[in-house]
C-alpha cells in the first residue's frame, strides 16, 4: 500500500465541493501583462486555426488526405487552448479563481482527452507522409476518403476512450490535503498531488496506459514512419527530388518535435520548481496551438496559394456588391 493511503481513514477525510486555481502568476505586478498577453495569445490561436480550418473545408486544392487530418489537428488545437486558457481569463477578469469540483474533473478529463487525441493525429499525419513518400503510387488508394475517415474516428475514439479509467479513479477520491491547485487548471497530476487518498493504482494505470499506450506508441510509430521517410528520401538520386520530398513532411516534423520535447519537459523530465512546470504547460496550451498554423503557413506554399485564392475571391466579392475600391 502507497504512503497516501494511511490518511484514508474515515476521521480525516476532508472532501471539497470547488478547488481554487492558483493561476499563472499570484504576483500583483504581472497581473495586467499576463492577462493581455493570454487574451492575445488566445485570440490569434482561434483565429489561425480557424483560418487553416476554413482554408482546408472551402479550398477544392486542399481536399487532400494531408489538410484534412491538419482540419483535424486545428480543431484539436483550438479544445485544448479554450479548455484550458478560458479559466484564466475568467480568474484574471473578475477575480473569481474558484472552479467547482465537478468542473474540475471535467476540464481535467477533456484536456488529457484533447493531448491524446492530437498526439494520434500528429501519429496518422506521419503515416500518411509515409505512404505519400515510401508509396506514392499507391497513396491515393490507401488514403482513401474511408481510410482517412477510418483513421480520424480511432484517433478521436482512442484520444477520449483511454482516459476514462484514470478519470474514474481520479473521481473516487474522497479526501484531499488541501484545495487549492497551484496550477492554472485542473490536470491530473496537480489533483494526484493533492489527494491522500491511494494512488498506487492511478499510478500503475498512467504507467501502463497514459505513458505507454497513449504516448510513447503514438512516438514510436511517428518515429518509426520516419526512419523509412528519411531512408527513402536519401536514396533520391537528385538534390532537387530529396529537397523537395523532405519540404513535403517538414511542416509536421517541425510540429511533431516541438510537442514531444514540451511534453518531456512537463511531464518526464523532474523539475523541482512550480512555475517551471506551469511554464511548459503554458508553452504547451498556449504556445504549441499558435505556433501550429504559424509553422504550416509559412512552410507550405499550398497554404500560402490557397490563402492568395480565398482573399481574392473577398475582394472580387467586396467590389462586385460595392463596386471598385478608388486610389486616392
Amino acid at each position: 500500500m502507497s504512503e497516501k493511503a494511511m490518511y484514508t481513514n474515515p476521521s480525516n477525510h476532508t472532501s471539497f465541493t470547488f478547488f481554487t486555481l492558483k493561476g499563472i502568476s499570484d504576483i500583483p505586478e504581472l497581473q495586467d501583462p499576463i492577462f493581455i498577453l493570454v487574451l492575445l495569445i488566445y485570440l490569434l490561436t482561434l483565429g489561425g486555426n480557424m483560418a487553416i480550418l476554413t482554408l482546408v473545408c472551402f479550398d477544392r486544392h486542399l481536399h487532400t488526405p494531408m489538410y484534412f487530418f491538419l482540419a483535424n489537428l486545428s480543431i484539436s488545437d483550438m479544445s485544448s487552448s479554450t479548455i484550458t486558457l478560458h479559466k484564466s481569463l475568467v480568474i484574471y477578469t473578475t477575480g473569481n479563481k474558484i472552479i467547482s469540483y465537478s468542473g474540475c474533473l471535467v476540464q481535467m478529463y477533456m484536456f488529457a482527452s484533447v493531448t491524446g487525441h492530437e498526439l494520434f493525429v500528429l501519429t496518422a499525419m506521419s503515416y500518411d507522409r509515409y505512404v505519400a513518400i515510401c508509396n506514392p503510387l499507391r497513396y491515393h488508394t490507401v488514403m482513401s476518403s474511408k481510410a482517412c475517415a477510418l483513421l480520424a474516428t480511432c484517433c478521436l475514439v482512442l484520444g477520449f476512450v483511454l482516459v476514462i479509467p484514470p478519470s474514474v479513479i481520479v473521481s473516487s477520491f474522497t479526501c484531499y490535503n488541501s484545495n487549492e491547485i497551484n496550477h492554472f487548471f485542473c490536470d491530473m497530476v496537480s489533483l494526484t498531488k493533492l489527494t491522500c487518498s491511494d494512488t498506487l493504482v492511478l499510478e500503475l494505470l498512467t504507467l501502463t496506459e497514459g505513458l505507454i499506450v497513449s504516448t510513447l506508441t503514438p512516438f514510436l510509430l511517428t518515429f518509426i514512419s520516419y526512419i523509412f521517410i528519411i531512408s527513402t528520401i536519401i536514396k533520391i538520386p537528385s538534390s532537387t527530388g530529396r529537397r523537395k520530398a523532405f519540404y513535403t513532411c517538414s511542416s509536421h516534423l517541425t510540429v511533431v518535435v516541438l510537442l514531444y520535447i514540451i511534453l518531456t519537459c512537463q511531464y518526464i523530465v523532474p523539475i523541482s520548481s512550480m512555475d517551471s512546470k506551469k511554464f511548459f504547460s503554458l508553452f504547451n496550451t498556449a504556445a504549441v496551438p499558435l505556433l501550429n498554423p504559424v509553422i504550416y503557413s509559412l512552410k507550405n506554399k499550398d497554404v500560402k496559394s490557397a490563402l492568395q485564392r480565398c482573399l481574392r475571391r473577398c475582394r472580387i466579392n467586396y467590389e462586385k456588391t460595392h463596386g471598385p475600391r478608388r486610389n486616392v
